[in-house]
């Protein structure tokens, strides 16, 4: 197990590098889709909702292997050779597309639950669409999207161990070899718990941390 200590290090700083690589475009990418979503043309409106829908209701591995499999497939066509895909670029793909199809609709209701008084309050003052999103809808759109969106990120980085199927060396891989190599899936399972559990509590305590600072900008 000592010689496994090391690599699981270098695999916590994988999975965490993953996450929020993931998350971050995930949230601009679903930010985008929800506001787009909010606006007065149908055939947009068409668009997000049927990629959130397809994003949901296609189980998150599927996703990785169509992305990781089918980005091999059109690198090797553009490249007109066998070229695969790096398993961590293709995770971050999967794994942003997973997360920007949950966090479209957590943003959406949000921004719906923001009294439409509040806007045009803004716009009597002059404030532009900029403004008004900057100074006045988000602030409370945030407020209110935070705890459901703090739970994307829980769920985030229990995902990330998917993408080990694609060979990523992250803490579920290091887990598997070390069980396979030393005949202990007990010990190593229960490692690779611990420190899934580690990344889970902390980012819990964040949300909840952010959830009693933040409640007075929304009201």
């Amino acid at each position: 197990m000592g010689g496994f200590t090391t690599q699981f290090v270098v695999a916590l700083t994988v999975t965490i590098s993953l996450a929020l690589v993931s998350g971050c475009l995930g949230t601009a990418f679903g930010l985008f889709l929800a506001i787009s979503k909010g606006t007065a043309q149908p055939r947009l409106n068409r668009i997000v909702t049927a990629y959130t829908t397809v994003v949901r209701g296609v189980p998150e591995l599927l996703i990785i292997l169509l992305i990781y499999f089918g980005g091999t497939t059109l690198a090797s066509t553009i490249a007109g050779r066998y070229v695969e895909v790096n398993a961590f670029t293709a995770g971050v793909i999967a794994l942003s597309v997973v997360f920007s199809g949950y966090a479209t609709e957590v943003f959406r209701g949000a921004i719906a639950a923001v009294p439409t008084g509040q806007t045009e309050a803004a716009k009597s003052l002059g404030l532009n669409a900029w403004q008004r999103w900057v100074f006045v809808i988000g602030p409370q759109m945030l407020r209110l999207a935070l705890p459901a969106y703090g739970n994307l990120w829980i769920s985030l980085f229990k995902d990330t161990a998917l993408v080990s199927i694609v060979g990523l060396t992250d803490i579920m891989r290091v887990a598997y070899v070390g069980a396979g190599s030393l005949r202990a899936p007990l010990t190593f399972y229960l490692a690779a718990s611990a420190l899934y559990l580690s990344l889970t509590t902390v980012t819990l305590l964040s949300i909840r941390l952010a959830e009693r600072r933040y409640p007075a900008l929304g009201r």
